[in-house]
């Protein structure tokens, strides 16, 4: 075992583990070091909320998020759990060793620990799909609680298998350019189906993609008029890769075959001011990130890159923020955080290819 510092904690993990992309397992407990990012969040997302809540962080492995989340959010009383009794034995020592009094170790089958239990948060992040837990999750979370998912199955979310997504999802997925930012919103719709079957909608907190998974925070929304909102924010897309056309429908057809899609935003704008990344363990990335969600149009849910745009028009590509600025001038227009080179903007295609060639021929001029 070796000791690893992460924002203001300090845990054991195994000698052997990951330190990037989805990980392997190597040993009788997971962890992965790129996940610092992800854990970060979590905590900036909770202190924000500033009230008292009862957690669970269901997957624990060795602890690392659940600790985190008590040390750094001291209001929050956090079961840490795992079926693994080499992490439940791992995480013991990791909350005393912490001297932490507000978290405690469990070693139960999720399912289980849903059946008779429910928390305030409910967190889950599998090695893959969550849809095999998302019923157990929702059954665990208590009215108008806070649920927060992480899918790391992103080849099938974004439409490499997409056989294994429709079986998973129930989703058809979309390959190309707008493939994570769809991938994210089949994630979400497949959310809002299963809340749904509970008479229970959602309101998005934070939603996004980032190295190899999918993240969604959403809070709970209670009733079948909730319910049913959440449902007709539901999508289905058309798209064209030789003329750039990308469309949305509340109707699945032939042209519009894609989807499902969460078609509503990405994240609560008033959540996101209310959050900073001071004492994070990626505190400069964390920062980037923020202002990347604050700024974005996440309601839009169709975006394009760069690069595929000035190869359909065989043009220089732009500097991202001179597009931006550009597009800005005759609509509205930011970056999406799915993609350094991807943006939003509520132009027509007519309208964001012209403003593209300007941004373009600027550039060129300007070179």
């Amino acid at each position: 075992m070796i000791l690893i510092k992460e924002g203001s904690a300090e845990f054991f993990v195994p000698d052997e583990h990951s330190s990037g992309g989805p990980g392997k397992i190597t040993d009788s407990v997971f962890f992965n070091e790129q996940m610092a990012f992800n854990r970060d969040i979590s905590v900036m997302l909770l202190r924000s909320l500033g009230r008292k809540m009862t957690a669970a962080d269901a997957m624990s492995a060795t602890g690392s998020r659940a600790i985190r989340i008590a040390k750094e959010c001291p209001d929050i009383t956090v079961t840490a759990n795992d079926r693994s009794p080499d992490a439940y034995e791992l995480i013991k020592n990791n909350i005393e060793f912490n001297r932490l009094g507000n978290c405690e170790a469990s070693n139960k089958d999720l399912h289980i620990l849903f059946s008779e239990n429910v928390f305030d948060y409910v967190d889950i992040d599998p090695f893959g799909s969550p849809m095999p837990f998302l019923h157990s999750a929702i059954r665990g979370c208590r009215r108008k609680g806070i649920m927060a998912i992480t899918a790391t199955d992103t080849a099938p979310l974004a439409g490499a298998h997409r056989g294994k997504c429709e079986r998973r999802y129930q989703s058809r997925p979309m390959r190309g350019p707008m493939c994570h930012e769809t991938g994210l919103r089949i994630l979400m719709a497949s959310v809002a189906r299963e809340l749904a079957k509970f008479d229970r909608g959602m309101r998005p907190m934070l939603s996004f993609y980032s190295d190899h998974y999918f993240r969604t925070y959403v809070e709970l929304t209670e009733g079948a008029d909730a319910a049913d909102d959440s449902l007709d924010q539901l999508i289905h897309m058309s798209y064209d890769p030789k003329t750039l056309e990308r469309h949305c429908s509340k109707e699945r057809n032939e042209e519009f075959r894609y989807g499902p899609f969460w078609g509503g935003s990405l994240h609560n704008k008033d959540i996101l001011e209310k959050m900073n990344a001071d004492g994070t363990q990626k505190e400069k990335r964390c920062t980037k990130m923020l202002g990347l969600w604050k700024d974005e149009l996440d309601y839009i849910p169709i975006s394009y890159d760069v690069s595929e745009v000035s190869s359909f028009l065989k043009m220089t590509s732009p500097r991202i923020e001179n597009l931006i600025e550009i597009l800005n001038r005759y609509g509205r227009a930011s970056r999406s955080h799915t993609s350094p080179t991807a943006f939003r903007t509520d132009l027509g295609l007519k309208d964001m290819l012209n403003a593209f060639t300007e941004a373009s021929l600027s550039t060129v001029v300007k070179q």
